[in-house]
């Protein structure tokens, strides 16, 4: 048990560390008042995890830990659905409902694509 809450843990801080830097980033290069950080966060990681899950059913010879590492540390820490959710809100506060829907809108059916791709693409 203790080595599967490392491999998390090591994952999903190196995943956080990830998804700071490339908010950072879209933060410094596109102004904009829709969170495109975010939501290029949101869809990438969704695709690494069908990508990785459907890898893994492929191989299933990986361990347990990489797993752990990869899919719930990584991605879980490099995926942001908190910062979502209060992006949204914070759309709605400042009525921009046209944003707050597209962002809404967009993050759920990009994000199923780009999951189901990525699944699709590791058979």
């Amino acid at each position: 048990m203790i080595k599967s809450l490392l491999m998390v843990g090591l994952g999903g801080g190196a995943g956080s560390m990830l998804r700071y830097l490339i908010q950072r980033w879209t933060q410094n290069t596109f102004v904009t008042a829709f969170p495109i950080g975010t939501f290029a966060i949101n869809i990438i990681g969704c695709f690494l995890v069908g990508l990785l899950w459907g890898w893994f059913a492929r191989n299933m010879n990986w361990n347990e830990e990489v797993k752990l590492l990869l899919i719930t540390g990584f991605c879980g820490g490099f995926t942001t659905f908190s910062a979502f959710t209060l992006e949204s809100l914070g759309l709605l506060k400042d009525q921009k409902t046209n944003l707050f829907l597209i962002y809404i809108a967009g993050s759920l059916l990009a994000g199923l694509l780009a999951t189901y791709t990525g699944l699709r693409l590791a058979k």
